[in-house]
C-alpha cells in the first residue's frame, strides 16, 4: 500500500473502469471483467466493492446517465482466472431517470446483481446537506491502517488502495471491549484521474471493517450487499469513509459509511449488511 507522502509519487492514469480492468465488448450492453488478483481480496475471490463499481459502470455505460443509487446483491464467489460476464437491461427509459440492472455471471454461475436509477434533474435548484461530518486529522497527519493479514505483502486490491486510520482501534487494541460503533478511515485509489460513482462504489465496501471497532473483536465481514447512494460529486483525492456500525446479531453485521470529500462536501452514502467473521490469529 502506497504511503509516500511526496506530491505526485504516483502518476494518475486511469479512469475507474481502466483501474477494474472492464471490457467492452460488440454490445454496449454487455461488458466482461477479467477476475484478477487486483480486484480480489486477500482471501483471492472478487472483492465486493469491485463487483459493485463494476455493475455501476456498466449501467452507467448503457443509459448514458449518472447513477442516482445501485445496489448489488451478492451471490456467490469469482475468483482468479474466472472472466465476469455483465449484461445491462434497461427496464424503464423515463424521461429524467433510467431504471436498470446487471446480471453477472461466469459461466452459467450467476455471481451477482446491481439494480440502480440513473439520471439527473439539474433544473431543480433546492438542495442541501443534513448530515454531520466527524472531526478528524487530515490523511496527511493519520497512520497507515494495518490489515490484520498483513499490510502490503501482496497483490490483491488493497495494495492499490492508500487508506489511513483517522479514528479508531488498530487491530492489536482489540480487547474484547465494545466501541461507540463509529470509526473513520481516509481512503484514495492513487492511480485514478477523478472520483466517479464507480469509483465511490469500491469505496463503499468498507462497512464491515467497522465491525472489528463495534465489537472491539478481531473481527470484520462477507458482504451480502452493498448500496450506494450519490449525493453530489466534487474533486478530491482522499475520501474521508465514515463508518457507522447500526446492529450486529444474528451473526450479521449491520451499517453504514458516509463519503466525505475533503472540502466536506458529501458525496455518497453507502450501506451494508455482512456476515460477521472472526480473524484467524496469525
Amino acid at each position: 500500500m502506497g504511503c509516500n507522502n511526496e506530491p505526485g509519487y504516483r502518476q494518475r492514469v486511469m479512469d475507474a473502469v481502466t483501474f477494474l480492468g472492464l471490457e467492452p465488448t460488440e454490445d454496449p450492453r454487455h461488458w466482461r471483467l477479467p477476475v484478477t488478483p487486483g480486484v480480489c481480496t486477500g482471501g483471492n475471490f472478487l472483492f465486493g466493492g469491485a463487483g459493485l463499481g463494476a455493475g455501476i459502470a456498466v449501467l452507467e455505460a448503457a443509459a448514458g446517465k449518472p447513477v442516482v443509487w445501485a445496489t448489488a446483491q451478492y451471490l456467490s464467489f469469482a475468483r482468479p482466472p474466472d472472466v465476469m460476464d455483465l449484461e445491462a437491461t434497461l427496464a424503464v427509459e423515463g424521461r429524467h431517470v433510467t431504471q436498470a440492472r446487471v446480471v453477472g455471471r461466469v459461466g452459467d454461475r450467476e455471481i451477482l446483481t446491481v439494480n440502480g436509477a440513473l439520471g439527473a434533474r439539474p433544473d431543480e435548484p433546492a438542495s442541501g446537506e443534513w448530515a454531520i461530518r466527524p472531526e478528524v486529522p487530515g490523511p496527511d497527519d493519520c497512520p497507515p491502517r494495518m490489515r490484520w493479514r498483513g499490510m502490503g505483502d501482496g497483490d490483491d486490491i488493497s495494495s492499490r488502495l492508500d487508506v489511513r486510520l483517522a479514528r479508531g482501534r488498530t487491530m492489536d487494541d482489540m480487547d474484547g471491549s465494545p466501541g461507540d460503533g463509529r470509526h473513520a478511515l481516509w481512503a484514495r485509489l492513487p492511480d485514478l484521474l477523478e472520483i466517479s460513482p464507480a469509483a465511490l462504489g469500491i469505496l463503499g465496501d468498507y462497512v464491515p471493517s467497522g465491525i472489528s471497532q463495534a465489537l472491539g473483536l478481531r473481527a470484520g465481514g462477507r458482504s451480502l450487499d452493498n448500496t450506494l447512494r450519490v449525493a453530489r460529486l466534487v474533486p478530491t483525492e482522499w475520501v474521508l469513509l465514515d463508518v457507522r456500525i447500526h446492529a450486529v446479531a444474528n451473526g450479521m453485521g449491520h451499517g453504514l459509511v458516509h463519503q466525505w470529500a475533503e472540502d466536506g462536501t458529501l458525496l455518497a452514502t453507502a450501506s451494508q449488511s455482512a456476515i460477521v467473521r472472526r480473524w484467524r490469529d496469525a
